[in-house]
C-alpha cells in the first residue's frame, strides 16, 4: 500500500497520525534515497508518539532518545556507519532489552545488530514536488498502526 505526498508538511503528518497509533514495542525502518524525507517522516511519528519539544534529527549523534508518556522512542540515523559492529561501540545494546520505539533511517546500515522491524516505510520522488511513501508490513500488528489518509493525500490500497 502506499500514499503520495505533495509537499513535506503532508508527509510529516502522515507521520504524526502513525506516531498517535503506535504501540511500543514497535520497529519502523525508514528506507530511501538522501533527501527523500525519512527525517522529515520520522518527525511526524515523534511528534505524534508525545515527544514534546525539539525534534532533533540524529544525522550528527546517530542516536537521539526521547521519553515520551507512552515510553521511550528512539531515532537513530546509521548513514554516517560504515560497518554495523559500530552500532556496538555506540552501545546499541543498552537500548534492546527495554520495550520501546524505535525509527532507523538507513537500517541496511546496521544488519545483524539491530532488531526486526515491524514497518518498513520506503520513501522516494515520484514526480518533482511529489514524494512516494510505500508501506511494507512485517508484521501483523504492524496493520493496527497504519493511520487514515489525512485529506488531499492520494492513496492506493
Amino acid at each position: 500500500m502506499g500514499w503520495s505526498f505533495p509537499d513535506p508538511e503532508a508527509c510529516h503528518a502522515w507521520g504524526k497520525g502513525l506516531g498517535e497509533t503506535l504501540t511500543i514495542p514497535a520497529v519502523i525502518f525508514l528506507e530511501g534515497d538522501l533527501g527523500v524525507g525519512k527525517t522529515t517522516l520520522a518527525q511526524g511519528v515523534l511528534r505524534g508518539f508525545g515527544v514534546p519539544g525539539r525534534v532533533k534529527s540524529p544525522t550528527y549523534t546517530l542516536i537521539e532518545s526521547y521519553a515520551t508518556a507512552h515510553g521511550p522512542a528512539l531515532h537513530l540515523d546509521l548513514y554516517r556507519l560504515s560497518d554495523g559492529e559500530e552500532l556496538e561501540f555506540l552501545g546499541i545494546r543498552d537500548y534492546l532489552d527495554e520495550a520501546a520505539l524505535w525509527l532507523i533511517e538507513w537500517p541496511e546500515r546496521g544488519v545483524g545488530f539491530l532488531p526486526e522491524p515491524d514497518l518498513r516505510l520506503r520513501l522516494s520522488i515520484a514526480s518533482p514536488g511529489h514524494h512516494r511513501l510505500e508501506v511494507l508490513l512485517a508484521t501483523a500488528r504492524a496493520a493496527s498502526w497504519l493511520p487514515f489518509p489525512p485529506a488531499g493525500e492520494e492513496h492506493d490500497g
